[in-house]
């Protein structure tokens, strides 16, 4: 059932003449300011004048006044027409990618390096989008693409869905991170720390990450004796500058510089994998995926394309 609604509309036009007249006290000024003629210009003012019911302006023999019905209409207009004007810009700078939600997920090895550059560049370029962060697993990530709860994300690969879409974002590898204790051999390499207690990144946080750090472990001839376990980087290189243990952590983790912790390069080949950047795959991307697609492989040769 149709409900009326006996309050008549208020046109942005006539509030904006209303908004002239007050501003100039003239209507011919008034007319010329707005790019309209007078006549135009009265027949706006009429029309709010029956919208409201009484008049809204007193024609003097040299200006123009508003009553104080006017002056209150006026109060309201200049509030309504400045939203209106956000909102309109709002919904522009939206179709440009300029503005909006933008929900992304991140893991253990993106979070060290690859991401945080990222954000910077497009906080700055896109400062009225809002960026929410959530820190998951790549299979967590995977089905929050499928089920819309994210936007992007930044996962281990390979991946293969024909859903998501994929574009490499940076080559990682573990490195060992040493403290008080643990004595690195270049020659032994990772074997050497095969008698050493380790700390590790909770597997119910990474599973990627933390079965990468035991095969690596065994590829190198020793299953790592784990100690501890934390829910984050930062406190796992803690752990390993207090000396409870030695770790296996991506080689951005240099960048946190944590005093005392020192950073060897484990040269076997599998302590390599890929960061990729994921999106549900459609017919089109929006605006602001576009946008943060082009922000995050500016100055780069990878381009944002689906991967076989």
């Amino acid at each position: 059932m149709a409900i009326n609604d006996p309050t008549p509309d208020l046109e942005a036009a006539e509030l904006r003449s209303l908004l002239a007249l007050a501003d100039q006290r003239h209507f011919g000024r008034a007319a010329e300011a707005l790019g309209i003629s007078q006549p135009a210009l009265s027949k706006r003012l009429q029309r709010l004048e029956e919208k409201v019911g009484g008049r809204l302006v007193s024609r003097g023999y040299r200006d123009v006044r508003l009553t104080e019905p006017g002056r209150l209409l006026l109060d309201h207009a200049r509030a309504l027409l400045r939203d209106a004007d956000l909102a309109l810009e709002a919904a522009r700078q939206a179709l440009q990618g300029g503005a909006g939600l933008l929900r992304i997920g991140f893991g253990v090895a993106s979070i060290a390096q690859t991401l945080p550059g990222i954000l910077l560049r497009f906080r700055r370029s896109h400062p009225r989008v809002q960026v929410v962060m959530r820190d998951m697993s790549s299979p967590a990530q995977l089905q929050a693409l499928r089920s819309e709860e994210i936007d992007l994300g930044f996962v281990r690969l390979p991946v293969a869905d024909e859903a998501l879409e994929c574009a490499l974002v940076h080559h990682e590898r573990l490195v060992a991170a040493l403290g008080p204790v643990g004595v690195w051999r270049d020659k032994a390499g990772l074997g050497s720390l095969a008698g050493e207690p380790f700390v590790v990144c909770s597997r119910t946080v990474s599973a990627s990450y933390y079965d990468h750090v035991v095969t690596l472990c065994r590829t190198a001839g020793f299953a790592p004796r784990i100690v501890a376990e934390t829910s984050e980087l930062f406190s796992l290189l803690q752990l390993v500058r207090a000396g409870i243990g030695v770790a296996l952590v991506p080689s951005g983790a240099a960048a946190m510089r944590v005093p005392g912790v020192k950073f060897k390069t484990v040269r076997l080949s599998e302590a390599a994998w890929d960061i990729g950047l994921l999106w549900r795959r459609g017919p089109e991307r929006s605006p602001l995926l576009e946008a943060f697609l082009r922000t995050a492989f500016e100055g780069t040769t990878e381009k944002p394309r689906a991967r076989a």
